[in-house]
């Protein structure tokens, strides 16, 4: 994964006011380019929620409590979460049966988790140290649009 390269289109992708739009644009550039997914999108918190938000994958869970399942752990912990093996998650919250890895990263506006990034795949241990840096560093592009 060329995550140079895949940042520098997003760079370009959301350089507007317009949230959704962007965070549509962004879900769909990961989702198209990035090997092995089967869900990618954010979540936005509001109200000690976190509420669904733009997306490319099967329909998803709506809301999700903060440190519930691996989004709300990562709003709570205010971090990124690599999970290889979902069924092993303490509180894993199966919005798509077929999700056997996940990624989540948080996203900050004023210094607060203002979203989350959540990439799911089909294949155990999906995601890696690689992808950590590369998906942070996506999600600090976000921010700058915040």
């Amino acid at each position: 994964m060329d995550y140079q390269k895949l940042n520098k289109q997003l760079k370009s992708l959301i350089d507007t006011p317009h949230l959704v739009a962007n965070l549509a644009n962004a879900s769909a550039l990961l989702f198209c380019n990035m090997p092995n997914l089967n869900w990618a999108g954010f979540y936005l918190v509001q109200n000690e929620k976190l509420v669904l938000g733009p997306f490319q994958g099967k329909p998803a869970c709506i809301e999700i409590e903060v440190g519930k399942g691996v989004c709300g752990t990562a709003v709570k912990k205010q971090q990124t979460i690599v999970v290889d093996n979902v069924h092993n998650f303490e509180g894993h919250i199966a919005c798509d049966c077929n999700s056997n890895a996940e990624i989540v990263v948080p996203i900050f506006k004023d210094n607060k988790v203002f979203a989350v990034l959540d990439v799911d795949s089909p294949n155990f241990s999906r995601f890696t140290q690689v992808d950590k840096i590369g998906l942070e560093e996506f999600c600090k592009i976000i921010e700058e649009t915040l």
